[in-house]
């Protein structure tokens, strides 16, 4: 006799959208098959049903636990990784986020994104060149991350200027611009909804290394979106996003009058160069 899923495979052959049909139906027999294989009992069914409709409710305008979920669990990262067909040499892709804003300032080179004067001084050095090592001129870019205590400035509108520590910038010549704000924070994801109970109940971290996130833009160029981490923090091996990346640690180094600097060499990807995921 057959089981529901493959009666529900079967009922599937006149669907109008042939590869949504094939998704549901492997969907439902892996998802049957791992029933089966943990002896999954009714209650624990009713559990799982009721984890789904309160990630679903938790969402709003301001909030999308269904993206949180994704992230936590890697698969935001694992699509990233297999879709962005980059040059080995190239620098890695990460995760957007949800705390980007389009339209941040625009910049000079060497001009401060910090807006409220708070926090350890920091010069970030960004360089910018293709794979071949030529220098990436009049490149666009933006960048935005957490302020000293690991807060966002459209997390805390009220409490941080528009636009503190978000700017845009455009690399010279020489492809690269110097970057003045302040070292950033990790910080902890929003562990307040049900995402943030299931980590507890398995025991995984929510906390973020500290980081500075960036989307370079160049004609001829792949889009880049980024991190760069500052490789000194606790946090750096348990990335609850999965977004660590060795080609993505940065050096935070010690400088005169008590701030740091940090300089990095980002690594574009030409439209031609990109390849097609296996």
């Amino acid at each position: 006799m057959k089981n529901a899923a493959d009666i529900f495979a079967a009922r599937l052959h006149s669907a109008p959208d042939k590869r949504l049909a094939r998704f549901m139906s492997e969907l439902i027999h892996d998802v049957a098959d791992l029933a089966d294989r943990m002896d999954m009992t009714r209650e624990e069914m009713q559990s799982v049903i009721g984890f789904l409709t309160e990630v679903g409710e938790a969402c709003s305008e301001r909030r999308q636990e269904w993206v949180l979920l994704a992230d936590v669990l890697g698969l935001s990262s694992a699509f990233e990784s297999r879709h962005a067909g980059l040059p080995a040499n190239a620098t890695p892709n990460t995760l957007v986020g949800p705390f980007y804003r389009s339209g941040a300032p625009r910049r000079s080179d060497n001009e401060s994104i910090c807006l409220d004067g708070k926090g350890t001084p920091l010069v970030f050095t960004a360089r910018l060149a293709n794979s071949d090592g030529e220098p990436v001129a009049s490149a666009r870019i933006e960048v935005w991350h957490a302020n000293g205590e690991g807060v966002y400035e459209n997390q805390a509108p009220d409490m941080q200027p528009e636009f503190n520590l978000r700017g845009t910038y455009t690399t010279g010549p020489d492809g690269s611009v110097r970057i003045r704000t302040v070292r950033p924070c990790g910080y902890r994801i929003p562990d307040d909804g049900p995402v943030g109970k299931l980590l507890r109940q398995l025991g995984l971290p929510a906390t973020r290394p500290a980081h500075l996130q960036f989307r370079i833009s160049a004609s001829g160029y792949r889009t880049l979106i980024t991190h760069v981490f500052d490789k000194s923090d606790p946090a750096i091996g348990t990335d609850p996003l999965f977004a660590v990346d060795p080609a993505l640690l940065g050096d935070f180094t010690e400088s005169d009058g008590g701030g740091v600097a940090c300089s990095f060499n980002f690594i574009l990807a030409r439209d031609e160069d990109l390849q097609k995921p296996a």
